[in-house]
């Protein structure tokens, strides 16, 4: 299950299908997706995966291990099966990093730098879901001057409320809903994450892409996409 937030509040609740048909939300994408900015807090998903076995001995995953890689298998055979990865709630990070409405760009860049995050959903005075904001958003040409000299344009962008880098409205996802409908979601509408809320609205975590991967690389093997 899916909800969709903006500053009206929540605008939307159902399945996948239907946040696809959203107008306002496919305005936000497009918009994303025509700035061409390179989200580069985010690895890919190559560069992730190559890290991952360069930092594991040669049997890793036992795939040509030799004796490395039985030894890796017999130390694993006797223990208990994991359960397989398929709801957002085993994968979402409920550390809560979040950004008020009444931030300034410069306040809302401190926050996510303080923190080590890429991006974080944006709070309304009430708790309630408003946006989502990320560091590429804020480096957004529109946003920033591309004259560094410029100090009084530089002042006055840092200046800007974080409601006017934001993505607004935002899709989010219940605890209960399923890995492969989120990740689905991340990648048609260029997403960087998911807020997680709980049928009250309330924030219970956020998934990330980043979330995705670290599953991917540490949990082998992993149910997530068969």
């Amino acid at each position: 299950m899916f909800a969709v937030y903006g500053l009206q509040g929540r605008l939307y609740s159902g399945p996948l299908e239907r946040v696809r048909e959203l107008g306002a939300v496919q305005a936000v994408a497009r918009l994303r997706a025509l700035a061409g900015v390179q989200r580069q807090e985010q690895p890919g998903l190559a560069e992730v995966v190559a890290a991952q076995r360069e930092a594991q001995p040669s049997g890793w995953a036992g795939l040509g291990g030799g004796a490395a890689g039985a030894q890796a298998y017999a130390q694993t055979a006797g223990e208990a099966a994991r359960q397989p990865l398929t709801l957002v709630q085993q994968l979402m990070s409920r550390r809560l990093v979040t950004v008020p409405l009444s931030a300034t760009v410069r306040e809302a860049w401190a926050t996510l730098a303080r923190a080590g995050v890429g991006q974080a959903p944006v709070l309304n005075e009430a708790g309630a879901l408003v946006g989502l904001i990320s560091r590429a958003d804020l480096l957004r040409e529109q946003l920033l001057p591309l004259d560094l000299a410029e100090a009084p344009a530089w002042a006055e962008r840092l200046a800007a409320p974080v409601a006017a880098a934001m993505w607004s409205p935002v899709p989010s996802a219940q605890p209960d809903t399923g890995v492969r409908e989120a990740a689905q979601l991340l990648l048609e509408l260029h997403l960087p994450g998911l807020p997680v809320l709980d049928e009250q609205g309330q924030l219970q975590g956020f998934l990330s892409r980043n979330d995705l991967l670290r599953a991917l690389t540490h949990e082998p093997p992993l149910d997530l996409w068969s």
